[in-house]
């Protein structure tokens, strides 16, 4: 996940004037919920063709959470970052319909971390490092129920209508679009066993008061307590067990982009390698042999190519570019050691 800022792209057509569909739309949910009838209004302007064309800017054609391309295997899910229709932790609750329709609650979503499914992850754990400890990489993982849908933990007072007030809320999911997620998440990627857990950051939140979780199951209290404990942000701990970022097949597909990643490093290092030996020697001069200069002229302008790969798979249009980034990181620092 990286942060994303919204007012890159300007707001939907549909969503834009005091007579817009999404206003009109508003206006039908807050006359049911004044007198509530038989039938309940739908939500339909979020599924507007230019809302969609809008989210596609702004993201790249990647979901919101995970950088994963959907656009190759499903169509976008449009995701109400705050529920419109229900919230999976608090039973009485109807949903935050007033934002159902609001562009600032709208993200791109891939069907794994929207849609709620069992999938195969590591064991429940706040340092998520247990596949490093015990080095059996998802063999002692379990299925777990993972994909946002209408999950929205809070602490703090939940706002259930329209004039009670979303600043009362702490948010324990992560919004690209409000938070920094580099404050909350990074990667850990292990180059002997070659794959990469998100894994939680230290954070200065962990010193809230915990004000009740709203209906968070035995596990996930565990695992907030543990974050705690160890003082790990919040957000950063229930995100990544709430969106499946550390997934089986989200990994493997990471690895298989750090498998490139390695190739490239390697690539690199002895492309620089042969130039330098190709490069004449001052304490034994010789004659100047115009081939060799040419053959390592080539191949220094090949390594710049291939260091000018990694960037780019680095950009933020590119997939997995978080993680990207963090393996440059590392590579920068293998060749300063």
């Amino acid at each position: 996940m990286r942060a994303v800022v919204r007012s890159k792209v300007r707001k939907p057509d549909a969503m834009t004037g005091q007579d817009s569909p999404a206003q009109r739309e508003l206006e039908k949910f807050r006359l049911y919920f004044s007198a509530p009838g038989d039938k309940a209004p739908s939500f339909a302007v979020y599924k507007s063709d230019s809302v969609k064309k809008q989210l596609d800017e702004l993201f790249h054609g990647k979901c919101a959470y995970c950088e994963s391309f959907y656009a190759s295997t499903a169509p976008v899910d449009v995701e109400h970052y705050r529920p419109k229709g229900a919230v999976h932790e608090d039973a009485t609750h109807p949903g935050y319909w007033w934002l159902g329709m609001d562009w600032e609650n709208l993200l791109p979503s891939c069907i794994d971390c929207n849609r709620k499914r069992k999938q195969s992850m590591p064991k429940l754990s706040a340092k998520l490092l247990t596949l490093q400890e015990q080095q059996r990489g998802f063999s002692h993982g379990v299925l777990v129920s993972s994909g946002k849908k209408d999950s929205f933990p809070v602490l703090g007072t939940r706002a259930s209508t329209e004039a009670s007030s979303i600043l009362n809320e702490y948010p324990l999911l992560l919004d690209p679009c409000g938070d920094n997620p580099d404050e909350h998440l990074k990667f850990h990627i292990d180059r002997s066993n070659l794959i990469s857990l998100v894994i939680p950051q230290p954070h200065p939140g962990t010193d809230l008061p915990v004000m009740g979780v709203n209906g968070a199951d035995r596990a996930m209290r565990e695992v907030i307590d543990e974050a705690l404990g160890l003082g790990l942000s919040l957000k950063g701990v229930v995100s990544i067990h709430v969106y499946g970022l550390n997934r089986l097949g989200l990994v493997q597909e990471r690895t298989r982009l750090l498998r490139q990643l390695e190739f490239l490093e390697m690539l690199a290092l002895d492309i620089g390698v042969m130039a330098q030996e190709l490069k004449p020697d001052p304490a034994r001069p010789k004659p100047t042999d115009t081939r060799d200069e040419g053959i390592a002229r080539r191949l220094n302008l090949l390594q710049e190519q291939v260091l000018r790969e990694m960037k780019r798979m680095a950009r933020p249009q590119e997939p997995y570019s978080a993680m990207v980034q963090t393996w440059i990181e590392g590579f920068k620092a293998r060749l300063l050691a």
